[in-house]
């Protein structure tokens, strides 16, 4: 479905305010240096938007608590691959377009 991602961060809710955790390499996940500078790059470039707007975004789009983030290339475009989980416990897939934070899919999680 997707390549490996280039970063991964860690990020909770904890009563309705956003403690965001620092990056974090995924334990699956081999990142190094040089996807770190490729997605600072794509930041710059304005390629990307920050992970805080899209945090918003997807707060106000798909209620839960995000458990982490995943920033990749899909298909040719830099997709933010999050984890929710659901008020109801379920755990999501949610994919934001990286370039707009539009909605790209929400998929339920099979444990």
């Amino acid at each position: 479905m997707s390549q490996r991602p280039i970063i991964t961060t860690a990020a909770t809710f904890l009563s309705s305010s956003l403690l965001f955790g620092s990056l974090l390499v995924g334990a699956n996940a081999q990142a190094s240096p040089k996807d770190h500078d490729q997605a600072r790059t794509a930041l710059e470039a304005g390629q990307i938007l920050p992970v805080t707007e899209i945090l918003t975004k997807v707060s106000a789009e798909v209620p839960g608590d995000v458990v982490e983030i995943e920033l990749e290339q899909e298909r040719g475009r830099w997709v933010y691959e999050l984890k929710i989980i659901a008020p109801d416990g379920r755990l999501l897939e949610v994919e934001m377009d990286a370039s707009d934070a539009s909605l790209i899919e929400v998929e339920q999680e099979h444990r």
